[in-house]
């Protein structure tokens, strides 16, 4: 009888033979797969958690600029509360905007950009959207202005260094109003409050349109992510609102 005895560290017959070069097939099968499943995280974000806007107006300089990019949270209000100062992101409550005029595309273009916004990477619906400050919430008390040209929110007068105002005047709005925000709604006002169609304006142009409906609340601006040289955090500030939020306990 014999047996074939092999030295320890000697490959076999089986080992030694070539190892077939994967098919391209296969690799494409796994770039596809990497592909859609990149495409099905990106969604989920865009439609769970966050997602991109740019601004096409200059009704919040100089927070935000024409064609700033944004990103939103939104986890806020439906996981996370709105708190006074907040930028948010919000649906039209209501003859707020204009009827857009439909450009016409390139074909191609149209599909890139359609793709694009699908997965969260453009902001192809952002003309069809707001972004205001929150200065009121449900059953505060807002007032313009007290003497010395202020905001008072449930009889606080805060001083807001996010405002541009024209040089002529100190009135923090160019409206006067004496409000209390119904439930389930906001007041909001845009940074550059002479050049902005926010609450205080519907209020003296179309009463009855003037809060935006917690429901019609996309998301809370948290980041200017474009251009890079802008690149920084969105401030709600909280020391603006320190009195007025103690008030509201």
């Amino acid at each position: 009888m014999t047996s074939e005895v092999h030295e320890v560290g000697q490959p076999t017959l089986e080992s030694k033979k070539p190892r077939q070069p994967r098919g391209v097939k296969l690799f494409l099968r796994d770039i596809l797969i990497i592909v859609l499943v990149a495409l099905l995280i990106s969604f989920l974000i865009k439609t769970f958690l966050i997602r991109s806007f740019f601004i096409p107006s200059e009704s919040m300089e100089d927070t935000l600029l024409v064609n700033d990019r944004i990103i939103v949270n939104q986890l806020e209000p439906g996981l996370m509360p709105i708190h006074h100062g907040d930028v948010i992101v919000f649906t039209d409550p209501g003859g707020w905007l204009d009827t857009q005029p439909v450009v016409a595309k390139n074909p191609i273009a149209a599909a890139v950009d359609s793709a694009l916004g699908f997965v969260g990477l453009s902001a192809t619906d952002s003309n069809d959207h707001l972004i205001k400050r929150v200065i009121g919430l449900p059953g505060d008390h807002v007032v313009c202005c007290n003497e010395f040209g202020q905001l008072t929110v449930n009889d606080i007068p805060i001083d807001e260094p996010y405002t541009v105002l024209p040089t002529t005047t100190s009135n923090a709005t160019p409206e006067t109003f004496d409000i209390t925000v119904p439930a389930k709604s906001l007041w909001v006002l845009g940074d550059n409050r002479y050049f902005s169609a926010d609450s205080a304006y519907h209020h003296q142009n179309e009463p009855g349109h003037e809060y935006v409906p917690y429901s019609d609340v996309v998301g809370r601006a948290v980041l200017i992510s474009w251009p890079i040289s802008r690149w920084s955090m969105l401030d709600n500030y909280p020391v603006v609102f320190r009195d007025v939020e103690d008030e509201s306990k």
